[in-house]
């Protein structure tokens, strides 16, 4: 079992060896997430950077520590001097995960010591990283818009007073217009998504080559490759997909019966994609609930209302209220389940009028600042290279001579 001091994550107790699912609870370095969100909503400023500071250093900061932090944060969001002229547009994809984890590799070449496995110079970095990831994710996405979705061009540069996600919503829109509202609901997404322990996929594959000793490039880079799979960073798109159906099949939205009906169905593997599978509830930690999808869901409700999303807004909240007895019904089980962050993350998006190929770029804009604290665990800590164990099950066999072989 692995051992880190980075994010800790709570859904049950043992007790006598029994599993006792309890509320959820997310901490980063000893301090739970809910109360990050609290202290920075009731002091109407932004989280994220508090947040990333306390992964990297390990405390909380203070406010002259947190000011100069932003700042020297807003001071690196600019790319380096040609890169999106010579990296992003001469270069730009149909997948902006793929155009992220392509740039993080090429920044390697722009690098003044990128070899330098020191904890200071990884740790430059690693701000450096973090700063630029809404700029690249943006400038890929406009890229991509104007390449092969034929639409004008549009590219502004990154206000050094903004943070990360008013960094994102100003260089995506045109106008560059976005509301408090709006920014708030995005932060908080970002604070939620920036660190879930070192057992998840991606957290994982940046320990893994990281204990390879290899640059920081390519250890956040392998970050990116994971979380670009549908099963991790992906899962929220599968959810607006189940979810569009569900819309589409179901005449009445408020209605219990009728939406009852379907997510028997779908459980059923007789709707949606035959999976069985209700996408964005059930998580492997969590089981009466996941802090994350309850602190979302509070800040969305809020916009929902602003945006006139009201009634598809309780849809989910029906869903998410039905679904655990469904659950229980149709496979006959006793497992607690309940709607995980994916279920409202991708809603929360669409509020934001961000289309689905943002959605997993926007959660490495958040995780890279986990995969940076867990990054620089892992190289002071100066352990021995990871090597997971596996066995092979096939039988031995004799050589067969190339000329006594035949198909079979």
């Amino acid at each position: 079992m692995g051992l880190t001091r980075i994010g800790d994550v709570h859904g049950y107790i043992i007790d006598e060896g029994e599993k006792i699912p309890q509320e959820g609870k997310l901490y980063y370095r000893g301090i739970d997430v809910e109360d990050l969100v609290r202290s920075a909503s009731a002091e109407g400023r932004y989280g994220f950077e508090e947040a990333s500071y306390l992964l990297l250093f390990g405390e909380l900061p203070t406010r002259r520590e947190l000011e100069d932090f932003t700042t020297l944060m807003g001071n690196c969001r600019a790319l380096p001097h040609n890169f999106a002229e010579d990296s992003i547009m001469k270069a730009p994809s149909r997948d902006i995960m793929n155009k992220l984890a392509r740039s993080v590799l090429t920044l390697y070449s722009y690098d003044e010591d990128p070899e330098n496995r020191s904890p200071e110079n990884i740790l430059r970095q690693c701000l450096e990283l973090i700063a630029r990831f809404p700029t690249i994710v943006a400038y890929s996405y406009m890229a991509k818009k104007h390449y092969y979705d034929h639409e004008s061009l549009i590219i502004h540069m990154p206000d050094s007073t903004c943070g990360s996600a008013e960094t994102v919503l100003s260089l995506i829109r045109p106008d560059q217009r976005f509301t408090r509202l709006e920014a708030e609901l995005l932060d908080l997404s970002l604070i939620l998504h920036a660190e879930h322990g070192g057992g998840n996929n991606s957290t994982f594959a940046v320990h893994l080559v990281s204990s390879a000793d290899t640059d920081t490039f390519s250890a956040v880079s392998a970050g990116l490759v994971s979380l670009k799979g549908y099963k991790h960073g992906g899962a929220n798109i599968k959810v607006m997909r189940m979810m569009d159906e569900i819309k589409g099949a179901v005449k009445r939205w408020d209605s219990e019966g009728e939406v009852a009906d379907y997510l028997a169905r779908i459980l059923r593997g007789e709707a949606h994609d035959g999976s069985g599978l209700i996408y964005g509830q059930g998580h492997a930690v969590y089981t009466k609930s996941d802090p994350r999808a309850v602190l979302l869901k509070e800040k969305a409700a809020v916009q929902a209302q602003e945006k006139k999303l009201a009634a598809e807004f309780d849809l989910y909240c029906l869903i998410d209220r039905l679904t655990p007895e469904i659950f229980k019904k149709v496979k006959g089980s006793d497992k607690e389940i309940c709607a995980n962050v994916d279920f409202y993350s991708g809603f929360v998006y669409k509020m934001l009028g961000l289309p689905p190929e943002l959605y997993t770029p926007l959660f490495a804009v958040s995780r890279v600042a986990g995969w940076c604290a867990h990054r620089l665990e892992e190289i002071v800590a100066g352990g021995r290279i990871i090597r997971p164990a596996y066995k092979c099950v096939q039988k031995r066999r004799d050589y067969t001579p190339l000329t006594a072989r035949h198909h079979h």
